[in-house]
């Protein structure tokens, strides 16, 4: 489907495919629902290529653009909307280099992986998690070897918590070589879901986001041809992920600024069915706490991915991103606490959307960066840390 060129119109459409996905949330919450469906009809409205650049035939979206539509979609679907980062994490690096000269090599990778997305539908997804070392690329195990005839790469390792399982078509996957004990040296494979060795276990049996398809990943000696090394270098990825950090930290933000607008949306339903309960000088206080921290979340979200647009890995951008991630994170908190108070036991009722909405909304603390991690980059921004030097960070 052909993407609108209208921004505006382009939000009506994110509106248009959410409330379509919004009906299917409770099934899938409840392990009834298709777990594709949502990704299929976000996939028809064209929502996979929303940072493809124009001249590739997407959309061409900036940062903060995105965010914006994410937020749209997390609103009516938060589980849809992280499934539907997770794919843009994996593509957004490759999509902000549009109009920059690669090296030849560089070229052909990011041209198959454009047409891979407009041409093919295919969808990507991130497989970084270990079962020892969570996100953190500094501690993989997963390792990857030439083989003998250097047509390509043979890979061996666990992921867990690995989303979009058996869905995405194909899975970024770090590892480091084999012959280098190098903790940093850091390469990225795309893995495609059919390559012989490839398994997946069972969907987690999370509190909430079952709709992401989330379980854990085996590689047992999967053989990748060389043009699916990320941009056909070597050893960029920790380098990567330091310099620019804004996907990898905080690609989702959107999404959970977007449950956090559904839960309050969800508080003013409640409190308007009722009269006598709109009129309490009290319930009025709490919905205007929570309407506030909602506007100075969406703008200082707003201003984080502006600042990236304009100038993508500088200190004034990473630390937005840093301070957007945590803001959203602490407003989820104070946002499931006035849902509570206000709400009383229609909050915790799994007959109510707001139930789930709570559930939802929590996993926005856990997902990294987390919170304190948040804070300590901007401990380190406010002393004058240089950001950019790999050893101030645990990733």
């Amino acid at each position: 489907m052909t993407i609108p060129d209208d921004f505006d119109e382009l939000l009506d459409r994110a509106h248009e495919v959410g409330r379509k996905i919004a009906a299917l949330a409770a099934d899938v919450d409840n392990r009834q629902g298709d777990l594709r469906e949502p990704y299929r009809l976000l996939a028809d409205a064209g929502f996979l290529s929303l940072l493809v650049p124009r001249r590739a035939g997407g959309a061409g979206l900036g940062f903060a653009d995105y965010w914006r539509v994410l937020s749209v979609i997390g609103f009516h679907n938060g589980a849809a909307a992280l499934g539907l980062n997770m794919h843009n994490a994996v593509i957004g690096p490759l999509c902000e280099t549009a109009d920059t000269p690669l090296p030849p090599m560089a070229e052909e990778f990011r041209a198959w992986l454009f047409a891979e997305v407009v041409e093919g539908g295919k969808m990507f997804a991130s497989a970084a998690s270990e079962p020892a070392s969570g996100a953190k690329l500094r501690g993989l195990r997963t390792r990857y070897g030439r083989q003998a005839d250097g047509a390509g790469f043979v890979i061996t390792g666990r992921k867990s918590f690995v989303s979009l399982a058996g869905i995405a078509d194909y899975y970024a996957v770090p590892a480091r070589p084999e012959d280098s004990d190098d903790p940093g040296r850091v390469s990225h494979l795309l893995v495609s879901r059919d390559d012989p060795g490839v398994t997946f276990g069972e969907i987690h049996n999370l509190t909430a986001m079952y709709g992401t398809s989330t379980a854990d990943m085996a590689l047992d000696a999967v053989t990748v041809p060389a043009s699916r090394l990320v941009l056909g270098i070597e050893g960029l990825s920790l380098t990567k992920v330091i310099r620019e950090p804004h996907w990898m930290v905080a690609g989702y933000t959107g999404a959970y600024l977007g449950i956090a607008e559904a839960v309050c949306q969800a508080v003013v339903d409640h409190v308007t069915a009722s009269p006598s309960r709109a009129r309490s000088a009290t319930v009025q206080r709490n919905l205007g706490l929570l309407a506030a921290r909602l506007h100075a979340t969406r703008a200082l979200v707003e201003r984080a991915g502006e600042a990236v647009d304009r100038e993508r890995g500088g200190t004034t951008a990473n630390t937005l991103v840093h301070a957007a991630k945590y803001a959203v994170a602490d407003l989820g908190h104070e946002a499931a606490g006035i849902a509570l108070s206000v709400c009383g036991s229609a909050a915790v009722s799994r007959s109510r959307p707001i139930e789930r909405l709570l559930r939802e909304l929590q996993y926005g603390s856990v997902m990294p960066a987390k919170p304190e991690e948040c804070l300590e980059y901007l401990g380190k921004a406010t002393l004058g840390v240089d950001l950019r030097d790999e050893e101030a960070f645990s990733w």
